[in-house]
């Protein structure tokens, strides 16, 4: 299995110029309780700026798709004049230019403890509406870094509203930041570990992978209760392709290490000659193929259709081999045989060369499986 390519690339770029984190934190080496008693509340409240922010862009995008009166060219440029208006809105009052581009030099400010929280409501508000107008108006963009400032952000906003009555470290302020990053981008993509490792990967703070841990699952729970899917999903489902997700079995491994005792149908309906009375006697009979005994020991399988056709031209009839396996191998077996057999059935003998004691078609094993997941979903 070859590592992935993100990992050779950490490799080498750790190899070359080392540590480079994309945003230096000061003060988190070890965060205090009340961090992570706060951690649960930041999370929560990143997760539901997240979550609107997903129904306010998609909805807005489906609206815009609706419309008829306006160019679809020009859609976009209402969006981008909205999120002109509003960056330069925020630059004229604050100096800051959080709302245009990434956001990452704004964002960098705050996990540094040099933004206060006051700018932080105004950077979260006027960012999330120049983002959606942005890209509910077909903009082009993607979601990460937006999320990431949205969720940095929210910690520091929450942090800082705490602090008003219950003294907050900086260091346990920037880690809030850090958390809200984590679960604000956890709760838009559905995806708790991815958010919590490109965290990490930009920070480079093991010692804030406990309260990342906490703030995914908290984020994960709103993210999900609120919204049925993620990002990407809803998109494409907006744009009418609807994914099909498999879920496997979950005891997967358990059916197919089931033998074969198990599926087999040890009732067959086989003959023991070939007479035109005993071709006629089968075929008014519903099965398809027939194992064909002599003496005990199995000679061939008889296709229903070779049946037929041996009484029309009055001849014998011409018989398949045969695949067989033991009464004691496993499902995962008899699904290869069966893959492998031309008569889509497998005869179940009691030995190696053994006689005969049952068979098993492709209905068989289907009936089974189909029972065996209805029971597990029944007992979870």
């Amino acid at each position: 299995m070859r590592p992935p390519a993100s990992v050779l690339g950490a490799f080498v770029v750790h190899a070359i110029i080392g540590k480079q984190p994309s945003f230096s934190l000061l003060g988190v080496e070890s965060p205090t309780w009340r961090a992570y008693l706060l951690t649960p509340v930041v999370a929560a409240f990143a997760g539901t700026v997240g979550v609107y922010f997903q129904r306010l862009s998609l909805g807005l995008r489906l609206r815009m798709k609706e419309v008829r009166q306006i160019p679809a060219w020009l859609i976009p440029v209402f969006g981008a004049l909205i999120t002109w208006l509003l960056g330069v809105g925020v630059f004229w009052q604050t100096g800051h230019l959080g709302v245009f581009s990434l956001g990452y030099d704004d964002l960098s400010s705050a996990l540094r403890g040099d933004l206060g929280w006051q700018l932080a409501v105004v950077l979260l508000l006027t960012k999330l509406m120049a983002t959606v107008s942005c890209y509910g108006m077909g903009g082009c963009g993607g979601i990460f870094s937006p999320t990431l400032f949205f969720g940095g952000m929210s910690g520091l906003v929450i942090a800082g509203l705490v602090d008003l009555a219950w003294h907050v470290p900086r260091g346990d302020a920037i880690a809030l930041g850090v958390v809200g990053m984590s679960a604000c981008l956890g709760a838009v993509v559905f995806a708790p570990v991815t958010g919590i490792l490109m965290v990490f990967e930009m920070t480079h703070e093991f010692a804030l992978v406990p309260a990342l841990m906490m703030g995914a699952l908290v984020s994960q729970t709103i993210g999900r209760r609120m919204n049925h899917e993620n990002f990407y999903d809803a998109l494409l489902a907006q744009d009418g392709h609807r994914l099909e997700h498999v879920r496997p079995p979950r005891d997967l491994q358990s059916w197919r290490e089931l033998s074969v005792s198990a599926v087999a149908n040890f009732s067959p309906r086989h003959l023991v000659e070939l007479s035109p009375d005993a071709l006629r006697h089968a075929l008014s009979s519903p099965y398809e193929r027939f194992p064909v005994l002599s003496d005990g020991k199995l000679r061939g399988i008889l296709p229903r259709s070779e049946a037929e056709a041996a009484l029309a031209e009055k001849r014998e009839p011409r018989l398949a081999s045969p695949v067989t396996c033991r009464r004691d191998q496993t499902v995962a077996d008899l699904q290869a045989l069966l893959i492998d057999s031309g008569t889509h059935m497998v005869v179940v003998l009691d030995r190696k060369d053994g006689e005969v004691i049952g068979l098993v078609t492709l209905h068989d094993l289907l009936r089974t499986e189909a029972s065996f997941a209805e029971n597990a979903a029944g007992s979870a």
